[in-house]
């Protein structure tokens, strides 16, 4: 069976065909500056790249050329429509009706549209792309793959905020965590490594990007992350503060004369690792700078470190004790330095990288020395995987 993976975004696309006979991916793509100009980038494995720069009015229109795109006689890679077998579409927030992936209905709609006001840039775009599909594909049985459920496991003592009780009924204000599918698809992989069963380990998942989230994993279920409501809490991010002291939201409100909103754009927009550091929310560019001498770089990074290893400490006491600490997503699979940075933290652990190990990219493998407690993890994520895996699963019982 051929599944199609989905993630809508605001203004932009992001696809994959899987074969999952081989979980080879026969093609991936991307569509952007949809409503505005339009732009797709398709790449059909074993054949060139194709571009196109065709008006995308909608996300119908985006759908309909990624179609087109599949089904092409010169850079498709599928004969017929009906050669797929099912679409899982990545949505955002699924707040506390789901916990794990679902077969779509009326039913389910309706409730993605009511954490609309949760997720307000991304559940209608998540929307929107299924009812583009339902439209096009018509009989194809579509999945929605939620970035909260894998966290909905979490006890009322990690996810309750200290606000008036009536917040949390009226408006269900709590912590709900997001890069569910990546901690989930990670847990499962380090498991394997271990050679273990998912619900016989407790393990630290760091899935660090532009955006970043810890998970204290216990027997294989979530029991506390660190994002919140939204993906602004938790640690130092490349445009994201982080948490905060609250105080400060009103604090810059009346201190800049902003309005609520711009202090919300700041917060999301213009701080973490780029505001800190002036110079970029890359961390290539960060340790590129740091290297040259830039304070300020230097700073930026190592607020991030700190605040990463912070939240293992936090995340030991939770689990009181763990097996491994995970790293994934791009700075956690790619860079060493920061790896060693987090982990230099640790040692009172008895935590020891190896060094030529902890070089090493791409590959998924224990990083730290056979002597060390703690096991120490570098592991690809592959959320496009694992969505097509619970989409396949879910169609065919």
């Amino acid at each position: 069976m051929k599944i199609l993976v989905l993630n809508c975004g605001s203004s932009s696309l992001k696809y994959q065909l899987i074969d999952m006979d081989t979980t080879d991916v026969l093609a991936v793509g991307l569509c952007e500056r949809i409503g505005i100009d339009g732009r797709l980038k398709h790449e059909p494995e074993g054949k060139d790249t194709f571009v196109s720069e065709a008006p995308l009015p909608d996300h119908n229109a985006a759908v309909k050329a990624v179609m087109d795109a599949l089904l092409d006689k010169d850079h498709g890679v599928i004969s017929d429509i009906s050669e797929i077998g099912g679409v899982g579409h990545r949505v955002v927030h699924g707040g506390e009706s789901f916990s794990e992936s679902v077969i779509i209905t009326p039913e389910v709609k309706a409730a993605i549209e009511d954490c609309c006001k949760l997720a307000p840039l991304h559940n209608p775009a998540n929307l929107i792309g299924i009812n583009a599909c339902e439209a096009l594909m018509p009989g194809v049985p579509q999945v929605a793959v939620f970035d909260t459920a894998f966290h909905q496991t979490m006890p009322e003592k990690a996810y309750m905020y200290a606000l008036p009780y009536e917040m949390y009924e009226k408006h269900k204000i709590r912590k709900y965590g997001f890069h569910g599918t990546s901690h989930k698809f990670v847990t499962g992989k380090c498991a394997e490594l271990m050679g273990k069963a998912p619900e016989d380990i407790s393990i630290i998942t760091c899935h660090l990007g532009n955006g970043g989230s810890l998970s204290a994993v216990k027997n294989g279920k979530c029991v506390d992350t660190t994002m919140g409501l939204t993906p602004l809490a938790g640690i130092v991010m490349g445009t994201r503060c982080g948490n905060i002291d609250p105080a400060i939201v009103n604090f810059l409100m009346e201190a800049e004369g902003l309005s609520g909103k711009e202090v919300d754009n700041m917060m999301n927009k213009q701080s973490g690792v780029l505001g800190l550091s002036g110079v970029s929310s890359d961390f290539r560019d960060l340790e590129a700078a740091a290297n040259d001498g830039n304070k300020r770089a230097r700073i930026a990074l190592d607020t991030f470190h700190y605040n990463v290893a912070k939240f293992i400490g936090e995340y030991l006491v939770a689990l009181n004790g763990t097996d491994a600490i995970v790293f994934t997503a791009g700075i956690g699979e790619n860079s060493g330095s920061s790896r060693q940075e987090i982990c230099n933290y640790l040692t009172f652990l008895g935590i020891k990288l190896d060094p030529e190990k902890n070089a090493q990219r791409g590959k998924a493998q224990c990083i730290s020395t056979p002597d060390s407690p703690i096991k120490v993890f570098v592991i690809p994520t592959n959320e496009e995987l694992m969505i097509a895996q619970d989409t396949d699963r879910l169609i065919n019982g």
